[in-house]
């Protein structure tokens, strides 16, 4: 129903307004703070699922059974992740960087460069990054994100509406591909390995293509939908308040109870090996209308009155790609290696996660008030322009 709210209510594509000058960092006049709160919301929404990779076993992230939880605590925690969490994050995640590509693309091209190229190179340089963030650990999103980069930087400029369509379908693809897969997995679970069992390595042929193959088609999916919000001015937060309420309403009652529904099936099942994959798919199914009603809530709460949270969240989002990587060393540092010889609950994941969050809100905004951008941020541009850039800010003049 949303999706559908969403295309009848948008009328023409609506691109971010280029600035034609030298590089130079963005100025706060110029950012787009509905991106900036929504990306660093998402940021920190993403620790919620992968602490749980960090310090339970692997079948814990599908499996709530798998940890062994402890007490009504834990198993809590783990229904909330899974229906506010799980799946939800990435797609904001990667709506936003659907988003990002087209507005690099559309300011290198507004400053006479050669747009796609630059974003190509650009992408590249994100899959080396990733390639080195999976060499420390295997859940790294960046190379799926650099691998889809190069079709919407080739699709940026279609029709918006076609790429959203685009999108819903090449997610709902990794629904179809479940139920095939989950078709393939005996009723004894033989293949599932640590997909959905602890200490089990034996997993099926079938059951790997899905894990490359899920993960790359919502990120796609969720990044296509993103060039189209932003071509449409929703991203933007250029929309009317009503707008924004109805797609929060719309879609978070669509896709919250979706998501509900795959845990409400594999615990029905009692985590029976014949629910693992398609218990997956309301989820999935659902993550599309509650991805667009989280943004309608971040976008209503960014036109409220600006306070320290707004700045403290939109500073996140601004050093999005070294928080996300400062996660990573956290947890492995921390939940991973530092716990290895300690059972965790989701209890003691939770609290490694609001622990993480508070510095993170604490010095993101301190060190752009006296930095142009977070230390990945920087290399990150000065590799792209094969030049340097200014990193710290200039001082003020009284």
């Amino acid at each position: 129903m949303v999706i559908a709210y969403s295309v009848a209510m948008t009328t023409s594509a609506a691109s971010a307004t280029a600035d034609n000058v030298r590089i130079a960092p963005t100025a706060a006049s110029d950012r787009i703070t509905n991106l900036d709160t929504i990306r660093g919301l998402a940021v920190l929404g993403i620790l919620g699922m992968n602490a749980v990779a960090f310090g339970l076993p692997n079948a814990a992230y599908y499996n709530l059974d798998a940890a062994s939880p402890q007490n009504w605590l834990d198993w809590a925690i783990g229904w909330m992740g899974e229906v506010f969490f799980d799946q939800k994050m990435m797609g904001l995640f990667s709506v936003l960087f659907g988003a990002s590509i087209v507005l690099f693309a559309d300011r290198a091209a507004a400053k006479g460069r050669r747009a796609n190229l630059l974003s190509l190179w650009r992408n590249f340089l994100l899959l080396l990054i990733g390639i080195a963030h999976s060499i420390a650990w295997e859940g790294d999103v960046l190379i799926a994100y650099a691998i889809c980069s190069p079709v919407l930087v080739l699709l940026r400029n279609k029709n918006p509406r076609i790429l959203l369509v685009a999108g819903v379908v090449i997610v709902l693809s990794s629904a179809i591909a479940a139920a095939i897969t989950q078709s393939t997995i005996p009723e004894s679970g033989e293949g599932l390995g640590d997909f959905w069992f602890v200490d089990s390595d034996d997993i099926s042929e079938d059951l790997e293509i899905f894990e490359i193959y899920d993960p790359l088609s919502r990120a796609l999916g969720m990044m296509l939908i993103g060039v189209a919000l932003y071509r449409f001015g929703v991203l933007q937060g250029r929309r009317s308040t009503d707008f924004y309420r109805k797609m929060a309403l719309f879609g978070l009652l669509a896709g919250l109870p979706l998501a509900a529904l795959g845990v409400v099936i594999q615990t029905a099942n009692d985590f029976s090996p014949s629910v693992a994959i398609v218990g997956l798919i309301p989820n999935t199914i659902g993550t599309i209308p509650a991805v667009l009603g989280f943004i309608g809530l971040i976008t209503l709460w960014n036109q409220q009155a600006r306070t320290w949270l707004h700045v403290r969240i939109q500073a996140v989002g601004r050093m999005a790609l070294t928080n996300y990587l400062t996660q990573t060393m956290l947890g492995l540092g921390i939940l991973t290696y530092g716990f290895e010889d300690t059972e965790l609950t989701r209890t003691g994941v939770l609290v490694f996660v609001l622990a993480v969050w508070a510095p993170q809100i604490a010095w993101s905004k301190p060190w752009l008030d006296r930095f142009n951008y977070g230390p990945f941020e920087w290399l990150w541009r000065v590799l792209t322009y094969r030049s340097w850039q200014p990193f710290r800010r200039a001082p003020r003049v009284a």
